[in-house]
């Protein structure tokens, strides 16, 4: 799939995708889905089929991730950046407020979305996504992804990401999408995600909120899960039992189902599958 491209008030290049499958005589909510570090929008291949029959799914390519470019190493570069390429997406597609479903880092720029300009998110999804990674083991990645390359560390940890048993084709394209990413930018990119904490501002999100936790969590702190749900007040946790962190690539269908029925609940229908809902 051929992405749409925009220029970011910076002047770099991101790649975006815009899924809308659903009935065409009245506007569709917009769900703004953020990936995981070392990811790109086309992880979320197998949630879109579920999720573009009922919402406007826009997929970004985060700065420096799949097709978008990659920032020059003296460049600016903050958490403020990151929600700002966001903001600008959504401008750029006329959308006042979304739907935001963050997976891992992705879930970071969403928490952080949702507390500095809470008008835009209408609802924050998180999968394996913790109120940043400073209490975590990410900053070890740094120095072996540098010395051994992405793909070499994936592997070498791939049993904190996926089961045993897990079709090594999909290992092996998980992996390729990883490589995209340049090693030295991986490093800048997990080294702030690894310096940031903001716990103490989670009750700044006020928006209803659905928490996804690995049941079987090896890169976040089960303990920050805890944090979440005694700070965030509008609050809904489900956990995947038994799965390591990257539970959108192990169980995308659960996912994409765990979204709509959490909107479905706290929203109800959108106007567009409305009629497709009533029986005959």
């Amino acid at each position: 799939m051929i992405p749409h491209t925009f220029t970011a008030s910076d002047g770099l290049e991101l790649a975006y995708y815009v899924d809308d499958n659903t009935d065409p005589w009245a506007d569709a909510p917009t769900l703004l889905m953020l990936h995981a570090a070392m990811g790109n929008a086309q992880r979320f291949y197998a949630w879109v089929p579920t999720l573009s029959r009922h919402y406007r799914v826009v997929r970004l390519d985060l700065r420096g991730h799949g097709k978008s470019a990659t920032p020059p190493p003296d460049s600016a570069f903050d958490m403020d950046r990151l929600v700002g390429d966001a903001l600008e997406l959504m401008d750029l597609l006329r959308c006042k407020s979304a739907h935001v479903v963050g997976n891992s880092a992705g879930g970071y720029i969403g928490q952080n979305l949702a507390m500095d300009h809470p008008e835009r998110v209408k609802s924050l999804i998180l999968f394996g996504s913790t109120p940043g990674l400073r209490n975590s083991q990410a900053a070890t990645w740094i120095p072996r992804i540098a010395r051994d390359g992405i793909a070499k560390f994936l592997m070498d940890t791939i049993e904190d990401r996926f089961v045993p048993g897990t079709d090594p084709r999909k290992i092996e394209w998980f992996v390729s999408c990883a490589t995209l990413c340049d090693p030295a930018y991986v490093g800048r990119f997990v080294g702030l995600m690894s310096s940031l904490d903001w716990s103490d501002r989670l009750g700044e999100i006020k928006c209803p909120t659905l928490l996804v936790i690995p049941g079987a969590e090896t890169v976040g702190s089960i303990k920050n899960y805890d944090v979440m749900r005694e700070r965030i007040a509008d609050v809904q946790l489900i956990a995947y039992e038994g799965l390591p962190h990257n539970i959108g690539e192990a169980a995308p269908e659960r996912c994409a189902e765990d979204v709509l029925a959490f909107l479905r609940w706290r929203f109800g229908m959108p106007s567009r599958a409305l009629h497709a809902a009533k029986p005959h």
